[in-house]
């Protein structure tokens, strides 16, 4: 007897014996000669196998819904497990981004406190070099101005005694020159002469320091010396010789002259004179500057004549490429700056003439604004969960009904008008349509609720 091959890795049951083993070829038998009906046990048999099949076939099938409900779990189980080490994974990446982004911040304010810090030392190092250099600056003009002050000081007392020394080399021939026994008083003469002179260079001073002009009082104490001079000059070439005349007309020149020499000098300090190395070098620096300035100005020039030659190319290439790209927009721009006496790359004539052609803006189109629209449809499809054909066809659609339920009936019942055709506006196409489907969104959520 063969064995049945198992069924889903499981052996299959026995068979039941029903009555006793019969060889597989029956035993002749006589022929009988009229047909009678089958004996009662075979039936029993028949029934026993067919029972026995239903019920091996609800077992198959008890296995099978079993089978497929383990792989079902089973698969279940492999997308939680899944689903569950993905979302480990996004909160073991996010956590990652936030320590990485939380020592970023940590390294990015360190950063900036060291920025800080740097900067302050650096500030206060700048203000203590600049507090030095201050101070060694004040030192070393506090240094030159007492060496110009001491300087200043030697030239006047120099100049005081030389003027000293000249009158009394000057003084003798002209008293020898007033000396009169009969008049001893013209003998103060020339003491007036000298003291005369050193009287208005004092006043000369006192202008000075007051900021007034000098030069009459310089132009006295000359005409006084030149006096004082020539009397030396002739009284000593007629009663001594020509060296003494000479010797003494000097000595009466030199004293006034010197000091001269020094007041002229405080006079340029107080009118800010330049020296002739200072002037120099001013008119060194402002040809310089000058050249510079040429320079720039040419520089200058040129820059701003290739930026008028690249705007003129630009504007040249662009006209170009909308006569190209947009003829018709383009026909229509140079009818409106033709109209309004302007050109065609104006921008304000160009926009006008895009959205009489185009009916949009410029850089927009019907192009588009479709695939914008549809852009966000898709978008809004991928934030909502809502397959794209089953959006609104814009976004701010009618979500309700316009058309309300009607009210209970009323026992009122007054004479109803008489109904004309057409005596009530239709509604629009697109309106029925709206008013349709969100009918019909309103019946599926009233369904579909609990």
């Amino acid at each position: 007897m063969t064995a049945s091959p198992p069924l889903n890795g499981h052996k299959r049951p026995a068979m039941p014996v029903l009555g006793d083993w019969q060889p597989v070829e029956p035993e002749p038998v006589e022929e009988q000669r009229s047909p009678q009906p089958e004996p009662p046990v075979a039936d029993a048999e028949v029934a026993r196998a067919r029972a026995w099949a239903e019920a091996e076939e609800r077992r198959v099938a008890a296995e099978a819904a079993k089978e497929e409900r383990r792989i079902k779990a089973e698969a279940e189980a492999d997308a939680i497990r899944a689903k569950g080490e993905e979302e480990a994974r996004r909160l073991r990446l996010a956590n990652d981004r936030q320590e990485r982004k939380a020592r970023e911040d940590d390294a990015a304010s360190d950063a900036r406190i060291a920025e800080s810090h740097r900067k302050r030392d650096e500030a206060n190092r700048a203000s203590k070099e600049a507090a030095e250099q201050a101070k060694r600056t004040s030192e070393e003009q506090a240094e030159a101005a007492k060496e110009v002050a001491e300087a200043d000081e030697k030239w006047r007392k120099y100049a005081i005694r030389f003027a000293i020394v000249c009158a009394i080399v000057a003084l003798p021939v002209q008293m020898n020159a007033f000396w009169n026994r009969e008049a001893p008083w013209l003998i103060a003469a020339p003491i007036m002469l000298e003291g005369a002179a050193w009287v208005v260079h004092r006043g000369a001073r006192a202008a000075v320091a007051n900021g007034r002009p000098v030069w009459h009082y310089r132009t006295i104490v000359w005409l006084f010396a030149l006096i004082a001079a020539a009397i030396n000059l002739f009284h000593g070439i007629a009663e001594f010789d020509l060296g003494t005349a000479i010797g003494t007309a000097f000595a009466s020149v030199a004293g006034p002259g010197v000091w001269d020499l020094h007041e002229h000098g405080r006079i340029r300090k107080r009118d800010g004179v330049k020296t002739r190395r200072e002037r120099k070098a001013q008119e060194k620096a402002a040809k310089v500057e000058a050249a510079r300035r040429a320079s720039e100005e040419k520089r200058r020039a040129a820059e701003n004549e290739a930026a008028e030659k690249a705007a003129a190319e630009a504007r040249k290439r662009l006209a170009e490429d909308r006569a190209e790209q947009f003829p018709d927009v383009w026909d229509e721009a140079v009818k409106i700056a033709a109209a309004v006496g302007s050109t065609t790359d104006d921008a304000a004539v160009w926009a006008r003439a895009y959205r009489n052609i185009k009916g949009c803006d410029p850089g927009e189109s019907i192009e588009s604004i479709t695939a914008r629209r549809a852009a966000e449809k898709r978008v809004e499809a991928a934030l909502t969960g809502t397959p794209v054909n089953t959006l609104s066809k814009t976004t701010n659609a009618q979500r309700a009904i316009q058309v309300k339920a009607p009210r209970k009936t009323s026992s009122y019942k007054p004479v109803p008008p008489r109904r004309k055709k057409n005596d009530t506006p239709r509604f629009h196409p697109a309106a029925r349509a709206l008013a349709a489907d969100a009918k019909r969104t309103a019946n599926a959520r009233q369904k579909d609720a609990p």
